[in-house]
C-alpha cells in the first residue's frame, strides 16, 4: 500500500531525510517514532503528497499511485491526495462551522468547485458524513460548532472527515500530542478499530513508544532523518531505545500505559473498558 525508495530531503545544508526505504502492506498499522527533530513530520508530509523530495531523489507510491519520483510531485497529485486521509496534531477543523459540515469537507476532492463554494454537497455525501460521525462515536455533536468540542472529540471529527474521503490509507501525524491520556487512549482505540475491522492501512507518528507497543504490531524508528529500526514493536525495549537514541531514548517511554505482551485487539480493549 505504501512504498518508499531512496527518499532524501534537505533544507539548505540541513539533511532532514537520508535514503529512506520501506514498504507497508495493505491493512497494516505502523507506528513512526522518534525524538523531536528526527524527521517524522517531514516524512509524513512526503507520504501525504504535500512536499517534494530532493531533486534526483527516489520514489514514493501510495495505494498503487506514484506520488512523486526524482524530486517531482506527480502531475495528478490532487487526485492522488484524495485517496489519502490525513489527521493532524492540531485537528485543522473550521471552528465556526458545525461538526457535520467539517466532516463533509472530506468530500471536496470529488465535488465540483462551484458546489463546494456554496457547501452544496450531494445527499449521499451528507449521509456519509452522518454515518462517519456515528462510526467515530460523536454523532450527537453533528450540529455543534467545531470550536465547542473537546480536543479528543475534535480529533475524532478529523478522523471522520478522512473516512468521508473514502481513503484506504490514513496518516495520523502526532494525533495525540495535544490530548490528555484518556482522550489519547480513545483516539488510539478508534484508529486501532478502523485498522482491525475495516482493513484501513494506518501510519501513526508518535513521540511515546508506549502507544506503539500497545496498538501497532510494527514500528519504524527514525533518528536524525534515518531509519534506525524497522520491525516488531514488541522488540523495542528501553535498553534497545537507549542504544539507538542515547539518553533521549528515555523520553520515549512515558510509563502512561500498562504495556501488554502483544498488541491489544479491539475486543480486549472493550473488555478492559467494561472492567474499569
Amino acid at each position: 500500500m505504501i512504498e518508499v525508495r531512496h527518499l532524501n530531503k534537505s533544507f539548505g545544508s540541513l539533511k532532514a531525510l537520508t535514503d529512506i526505504n520501506f514498504k507497508i502492506g495493505e491493512g497494516e498499522m505502523v507506528a513512526l517514532i522518534g525524538a523531536s527533530g528526527s524527521g517524522k513530520s517531514t516524512l509524513m508530509r512526503h507520504l501525504s503528497g504535500l512536499t517534494a523530495a530532493d531533486k534526483g531523489s527516489g520514489s514514493l507510491s501510495v495505494g498503487g499511485g506514484r506520488i512523486q519520483s526524482d524530486g517531482r510531485l506527480a502531475g495528478r497529485i490532487r487526485a492522488l491526495r484524495s485517496r489519502i486521509g490525513v489527521v493532524f496534531q492540531q485537528f485543522n477543523l473550521v471552528g465556526r462551522l458545525n461538526v457535520h459540515t467539517n466532516v463533509l469537507l472530506g468530500a471536496l476532492g470529488r465535488t465540483p468547485l462551484w458546489k463546494s463554494l456554496f457547501l452544496a454537497f450531494p445527499r449521499r455525501d451528507r449521509q456519509m458524513a452522518g454515518e462517519a460521525l456515528a462510526r467515530v462515536g460523536i454523532a450527537q455533536t453533528a450540529w455543534q460548532r467545531a470550536s465547542t468540542l473537546s480536543g479528543g472529540q475534535q480529533q475524532r471529527a478529523a478522523i471522520a472527515r478522512a473516512l468521508v474521503q473514502n481513503a484506504r490509507v490514513l496518516l495520523a501525524d502526532e494525533p495525540i500530542a495535544s490530548l490528555d491520556p484518556e482522550s489519547s487512549r480513545r483516539v488510539m482505540d478508534l484508529l486501532h478499530s478502523l485498522n482491525r475491522n475495516e482493513r484501513l492501512t494506518v501510519v501513526v507518528s508518535l513521540h511515546q513508544v508506549d502507544y506503539a507497543l500497545k496498538y501497532c504490531p510494527r514500528t519504524i524508528a527514525l533518528n536524525q532523518g534515518r531509519v534506525v529500526y524497522d520491525g516488531p514493536s514488541r522488540d523495542l525495549s528501553p535498553a534497545r531505545l537507549k542504544d539507538i537514541y542515547g539518553a533521549a531514548g528515555e523520553d520515549l517511554f512515558q510509563d502512561q500505559l500498562p504495556l501488554p505482551a502483544r498488541p491489544v485487539l479491539s475486543g480486549q480493549i472493550t473488555a478492559a473498558r467494561k472492567a474499569a
